[in-house]
Formats: structure tokens, sequence, C-alpha cells
């Protein structure tokens, strides 16, 4: 049974997805300090006076979050594009070893 178990760990690589969700989770962090204290700084004076964060959009008695939303799709973007840079890296050198 343990042999297994150490025949799975080995064969899906178990040891390098965990660190590459350790990994994922601190990007993330990365990622939201980026936007919050470098691209929206930028922003923010063309908001009207308004934190940017907290921007909202009443439509009668419904209040939409909109700079929430905002904030979490920047850092979705931000995050996307600096997984698809290493990505495009990683496959590039892949290729190079496969030939």
């Amino acid at each position: 049974m343990i042999s297994e178990f150490l025949d799975f760990i080995k064969e899906y690589n178990i040891v390098g997805l965990a660190m590459a969700f350790v990994m994922g989770a601190a990007s993330n962090e990365l990622v939201k300090s980026i936007v919050d204290n470098m691209v929206m700084p930028v922003i923010e004076p063309l908001m009207a006076g308004v934190a940017w964060e907290e921007a909202t959009v009443k439509l009668g008695p419904i209040v939409l979050r909109l700079g929430a939303f905002v904030a979490d799709l920047l850092h979705f973007l931000v995050l996307a594009f600096v997984v698809f840079l290493i990505a495009k890296k990683v496959l590039k050198e892949e290729k190079v070893t496969k030939k």
C-alpha cells in the first residue's frame, strides 16, 4: 500500500503540484499589491475623488460595487498575463528540448 502511494506521488508529481499551488497563492498577493499600489494610484485621480474600491453604481434599490469588481478584474488580468508569460517561456523551452 505504501509503495503504491509513493508511486502515485511520483507518477502525478504531487510535490511539484503542491509547490505550484503555494507559489500561485504567493503570486496572487504580489499581483494584488501591484494593482493596489502601482496601477490604481494612476487611475484613482480620474475617478473624481471617489476611493476606487468603494465606487458604486445605483440602479434603484440595487447597489453594484463596481470598484471592488474592477479591482478583482485587474488582479485577475495581471495574474493571468504573468501566468501566460511564464507558460510561454516554459513551453518554448519544452519544444526546444524535444527536438
